[in-house]
C-alpha cells in the first residue's frame, strides 16, 4: 500500500470488551494497543529491513493518529452514535483461542480495554512506513473477569453481533474517508 502511495490506513476488528463499562455491540476507538505477540517476539518488522518502508527502528508511541482519533470521534457524534462510541487500548494477543480468565484479569490490570487477535500487526508495518492509522474495534463479546461466571464465548456469537452492528461501523468509516477527501 505504501509504494502505491497510501498515506492513511483504517482497519476495523472483532474484539472482546475487557472495560466493564463496555457492553456488546460497542464501537471502540482505538487509541494505543498492547502487542502480546510481539512482547513474545513475533514483531511483524523482523529479517531484513528495506529502506523503502522505512527506518530499522520506528517509534510506536504514535501509532494511532491523534488527528484521526478525533475526527472519528466527532463523525460517531453526528451520526449519534455517542451512546455506544467509546475509545481505549486494544490488546493484541496470538489466539486463535479465545483468552482465560485469567489471562483476561492480567490484560484489564495492565490497562487494556479490548482484546483480540489482529490489528497491531497491520498499524506496525504502516507506522513503519509512515502512514497514518485509525483503528477500530466492533466490542462482539464481554470478557469475562470472574471465576465464578461461566462464559463460553462461541464463533458464531461474535459473527453475529458483527452483522448486527456492521451497518454502522460501515457508515463510520465511509463518513470518515469521505471527510479526508
Amino acid at each position: 500500500m505504501h509504494l502505491l502511495g497510501v498515506k492513511t490506513m483504517v482497519v476495523t476488528n472483532a474484539a472482546g470488551g475487557i472495560n466493564p463499562t463496555f457492553n456488546v455491540g460497542d464501537v471502540m476507538i482505538i487509541k494505543d494497543h498492547i502487542n502480546f505477540v510481539a512482547l513474545a517476539g513475533q514483531n511483524p518488522l523482523r529479517g531484513p529491513n528495506d529502506k523503502r518502508f522505512g527506518d530499522r527502528f520506528p517509534a510506536m508511541n504514535s501509532s494511532y493518529s491523534k488527528e484521526l482519533c478525533e475526527l472519528a470521534k466527532k463523525t460517531g457524534q453526528e451520526l449519534n452514535f455517542a451512546s455506544f462510541l467509546r475509545e481505549g487500548v486494544y490488546a493484541c494477543v496470538g489466539g486463535p483461542s479465545y483468552e482465560t480468565t485469567a489471562e483476561l484479569n492480567y490484560l484489564h490490570k495492565v490497562g487494556a480495554d479490548a482484546v483480540g487477535m489482529s490489528t497491531a500487526h497491520e498499524v506496525i508495518v504502516a507506522t513503519h512506513c509512515g502512514m497514518q492509522n485509525l483503528g477500530i474495534s466492533l466490542i462482539t463479546n464481554p470478557a469475562e473477569l470472574s471465576y465464578d461466571v461461566q462464559n463460553d464465548i462461541s464463533h458464531a456469537e461474535v459473527l453475529e453481533v458483527g452483522k448486527k452492528r456492521s451497518k454502522d461501523v460501515e457508515k463510520l468509516v465511509k463518513c470518515i474517508v469521505q471527510k479526508l477527501n
